[in-house]
């Protein structure tokens, strides 16, 4: 009989044997990615792993999806980077703090809702981009310390671990899920290298891993407009990055757990954990979706096991980081290349034939600039963008009018589609002003007058049928849409006998 235990969420089950075993295997996952991070924006290998111990600690109390994990990040890092080397590290701090106001301001602003702009082609496109890039980050791994492949037996060696690795975490869970597969193929090989003492790449081959706790430190900055000149800007992109990232791996988390997280929640727990992981001296960072996957794979649904991660990892800093160091380097590179071939959304490619060619454009799209350029802010902005704009094509093409004359001689145009700023000229073509009867009535009982375009183009054509001396009615036209017309009153008659009530939808306190 399993053992449950609430922890933070009434609501959520905690299965406290695999939440534990989880947490502890994302931990050991956290260090070469935190380290690697760090050094790519410049920074020394601890800014990175305090960032992943105070983001993972503070989003996993506080945050809006239980079992997301969040530490530093590559995209943060690419962000930090110029800034590193142009201002150096004291500006990173102040930047990271502004980053997680602006955070937690977009949270209490509710703006997480505006993910439900993001179209699934593109969700599909970032998730396979994302993917290739946590295989590619794998290669480099198979290289030596100046930079050349490994040959001969090095190479053999480590290969042999990392397929070792991707077989245990493969096969393990059909015979028994008791224990997390990535932990044991973790320590299967460590144990494997230590006891026949095999030389092949460590953790401790990238840096050393050795510190304290935290410490706390104020940015040591001037504090002017100057100073606010120069990290806005990498703030407000930092920012910006970090929320789309952290939301985009809510929502795959959701799907994979069949739950809802909340974005806003979320958003605000990003913003608190960057500030105070300026203060205790990280780098900053997001959410994570290869170690969230890893987490999820492991069986962890609630807060307990980010926890038990970000903990675990700052005891492995302070007192085991000499035995983290002796970790072969191969047994992470072959779990993380099992992450990225569970990342990718298989099911897009087998949907190519049956989705619209707008959307696997717009997916391949996505894909290929988070791949190429490592900018998932910018993929994920160009695919809502070209979708946006596929969508409007289409919809402008939907438009219609049926036309009919009743037995008074008035003649009905009845509107069926929306009318917005694509397809107002189809809507204009619609009407015979010169041949039409002295009384016409629109009918907007199956239409929606949505922007200020179509407002505009509802007044031109009372005006073309008032110069020919003939006289129009719009029917069935929403409150707003009247209220917006309310301007051209003298020339329009809105009969607002049936008008339907438009609500518009309220969100939740998520």
């Amino acid at each position: 009989m399993k053992k449950y235990f609430n922890l933070f969420d009434l609501s959520q089950r905690v299965d406290y044997k695999t939440e534990v075993l989880s947490g502890l295997t994302v931990a050991m996952a956290l260090i070469p990615e935190a380290v690697a991070f760090a050094l790519i924006a410049g920074l020394s290998p601890l800014t990175g792993l305090y960032a992943a111990f105070v983001m993972g600690l503070i989003t996993s109390i506080l945050g809006g999806r239980p079992g997301m994990i969040s530490g530093a990040t590559g995209a943060v890092a690419v962000v930090l980077v110029t800034l590193a080397a142009s201002h150096g590290v004291e500006y990173i701090f102040a930047t990271v703090i502004l980053a997680g106001l602006i955070q937690m301001s977009a949270g209490f602003l509710r703006l997480g809702k505006l993910m439900r702009l993001v179209p699934h082609p593109v969700i599909f496109g970032f998730v396979n981009g994302l993917a290739i890039i946590i295989f590619m980050s794998q290669l480099d791994q198979f290289k030596g310390p100046s930079g050349e492949w490994l040959t001969g037996s090095d190479m053999y060696i480590f290969l042999g671990f990392v397929l070792l690795t991707m077989f245990v975490i493969w096969g393990l869970p059909k015979i028994s899920k008791a224990v997390p597969a990535s932990l044991i193929a973790i320590l299967l090989v460590f144990g494997i290298v230590v006891w026949f003492g095999i030389d092949t790449k460590t953790v401790g081959d990238m840096a050393s891993i050795q510190g304290g706790f935290p410490p706390f430190h104020l940015p040591e900055v001037p504090v002017n407009l100057e100073t606010l000149g120069v990290i806005f800007p990498y703030a407000i992109i930092m920012a910006g990055v970090g929320l789309i990232e952290s939301l985009l791996t809510l929502n795959i988390i959701d799907e994979i757990t069949e739950t809802r997280g909340r974005g806003n929640k979320e958003a605000v727990a990003q913003g608190a954990a960057n500030i105070l992981s300026g203060l205790f001296s990280g780098m900053g960072g997001c959410a994570m979706i290869g170690q969230s996957l890893i987490n999820i794979s492991a069986g962890a649904r609630a807060r307990l096991s980010g926890i038990v991660a970000s903990v675990m990892l700052l005891v492995f800093i302070m007192f085991g980081a000499n035995l983290i160091e002796k970790m072969p380097m191969a047994a992470l590179t072959g779990l993380m290349i099992m992450v990225a071939i569970g990342t990718f959304e298989w099911a897009s490619l087998r949907t190519v034939n049956k989705m619209p060619k707008s959307d696997i454009f717009v997916m391949v799209l996505v894909t290929l600039v988070t791949a190429v350029l490592h900018n998932l802010a910018l993929a994920v902005l160009i695919g809502v963008v070209i979708a946006a704009l596929v969508f409007a094509w289409d919809n402008a093409k939907r438009i219609r009018a049926r036309k009919r004359i009743d037995e008074n001689g008035v003649k009905h145009y009845e509107i069926y589609g929306p009318l917005f700023f694509g397809s107002v000229s189809v809507f204009n073509e619609k009407f015979d002003v010169l041949n039409d009867p002295d009384e016409v009535i629109i009918d907007f009982a199956e239409s929606r007058v949505v922007d200020m375009s179509a407002i505009e183009a509802l007044n031109k054509i009372t005006e073309r049928y008032q110069k020919v001396g003939k006289k129009i009615h719009l029917k069935h036209l929403s409150a707003d849409c009247r209220n917006l017309l309310k301007n051209a009153e003298d020339i329009i008659d809105v009969n607002v006998v049936e008008d339907p009530k438009y609500k518009l939808v309220v969100d939740d306190l998520s």
